[in-house]
């Protein structure tokens, strides 16, 4: 192996330490482009595999998939023109309306999304829109708690990747739909707290549709062989905006179609 691939994995493995010390201690660290650059999205996943890999061999159960970075708006922030994911691991689920203690996310956010449940693998080389559409199970609505162990939310490209995609926790409704009549594209999305607005959009936020999404996620989990597996849940992409969450926060989200889930934040 040449110096150069060496120091590549070298910084790697400061990068997932530097952001797993932050995971456990609670305390946001600073960004790691300074070891691994701020656009090399290769090594942002080098770094995630890292920790996915430490995280697997502890006995976390991999339970699906989120996208990020599937608003225009936000590829156009960070300079990227497709999106990037995360892992989602079974620990990471939170019921309809259980309070999250303070401290589990750092720097929480919220968003509504659409999430999918999978009732098929997507193993295919070449997975199209309908070997997608077989597969799904079930569509739920879903709130994500983003978090990032970056202080100060101070992320660009390889940061972001590197953080898992910046993951925190997710919650799930619990009326779920058939993808039969369902119109994803512009269902309508309000979003709530306390009861009054703080977010809207719609499926169309979400790379002009949510399955164009889960389509992208299913090539891409291929290519880097952990293909979408039967049970997977897929959360794919904010339809709105994401808005901070502090102690004490309901957050509500009602889709069109889909229902309505809350996540809920135990008050300091």
């Amino acid at each position: 192996m040449s110096a150069a691939g060496e120091g590549s994995q070298e910084a790697a493995r400061q990068a997932a330490a530097r952001l797993l010390h932050a995971y456990e201690t609670g305390t946001p660290c600073a960004p790691v482009r300074d070891l691994i650059g701020a656009g090399d999205t290769a090594a942002g996943y080098a770094v995630q595999e890292i920790n996915t890999r430490r995280w697997l061999a502890q006995g976390r159960r991999l339970a699906g998939r989120k996208i990020g970075l599937t608003s225009a708006a936000v590829q156009k922030q960070l300079g990227v023109d497709q999106p990037d994911f995360g892992m989602l691991f079974a620990d990471m689920a939170v019921c309809d309306g259980e309070p999250v203690a303070p401290g589990r996310v750092l720097q929480a956010k919220a968003e509504a999304e659409i999430a999918f449940v999978l009732e098929r693998d997507l193993a295919l080389a070449q997975p199209t829109v309908a070997d997608v559409m077989r597969a799904v199970a079930y569509v739920l609505p879903a709130i994500e708690i983003v978090g990032s162990r970056i202080a100060n939310w101070d992320i660009r490209l390889a940061d972001t990747v590197a953080d898992n995609a910046s993951s925190g926790l997710f919650v799930l409704g619990n009326t779920p739909r058939r993808l039969d009549g369902l119109d994803l594209r512009d269902c309508a999305m309000r979003m709530t707290r306390g009861g009054a607005g703080v977010s809207e959009g719609s499926g169309a936020a979400c790379l002009g549709h949510p399955l164009n999404a889960a389509l992208w996620l299913a090539r891409k989990m291929v290519e880097t062989g952990r293909p979408l597996a039967a049970g997977d849940i897929v959360l794919s992409g904010a339809l709105g905006p994401m808005v901070a969450a502090n102690p004490g926060d309901v957050f509500e989200a009602r889709i069109e179609g889909l229902g309505s889930v809350r996540a809920a934040f135990a008050a300091g």
